[in-house]
């Protein structure tokens, strides 16, 4: 959410500076500090104080462009938090395939030498031998048809999750702006 320094709290909500810093420093207001400066999160100034209703604040002409500014850092923050979720299920969906990669070099190399295996230590025919190779060969091609349709169903799983996640977000924001326009009128 977007964040406010105390002048620009105290132009929302209407309250004078000393009542703000009264509420930071007796804990009813919680804010962050960015180096000296002490920054207070806009959705923490409803919740203790309500916002002024755009009434009171059209006659401040600055606030309402600094109102529309932290407005769209609070999009760019959701863009933000949507971005580094979809990284992060990237980043989960490419270790589960060097997994996969891993076991499935594993059972190659197992096969290969079972193989020579059997090739050493029996006296099987060429033909017999020909049929396992195209066994083999059947069961990987089974396992990575599988293993790509897993892929795919994963993947969509997974994207089902962000654009419910996008939307969820999406709704919260259009509720607030929705709630701030209502009480203004």
């Amino acid at each position: 959410m977007a964040k406010v320094g105390v002048q620009r709290a105290t132009e929302l909500t209407g309250k004078s500076k000393s009542t703000i810093q009264r509420a930071m420093k007796g804990g009813k207001l919680s804010y962050e500090m960015d180096g000296s400066r002490k920054l207070i999160d806009v959705s923490e100034l409803e919740r203790v104080y309500g916002v002024v209703p755009m009434d009171n604040q059209a006659a401040n002409t600055n606030s309402e462009p600094s109102y529309e500014t932290e407005l769209q850092k609070a999009k760019h923050a959701l863009e933000i938090d949507r971005l580094e979720m979809k990284v992060k299920m990237v980043e989960d969906q490419l270790d589960m395939a060097n997994q996969t990669i891993d076991d499935l070099k594993a059972q190659r190399d197992s096969w290969q030498k079972q193989a020579q295996q059997v090739l050493l230590t029996s006296q099987h025919s060429q033909d017999q031998f020909d049929a396992r190779i195209a066994e083999y060969k059947q069961r990987e091609e089974a396992r990575a048809k599988a293993l790509q349709t897993k892929r795919q169903q994963d993947l969509q799983r997974q994207k089902a999750i962000a654009a419910s996640n996008q939307n969820k977000q999406n709704n919260s924001l259009f509720k607030a702006l929705f709630t701030k326009t209502k009480k203004a009128s």
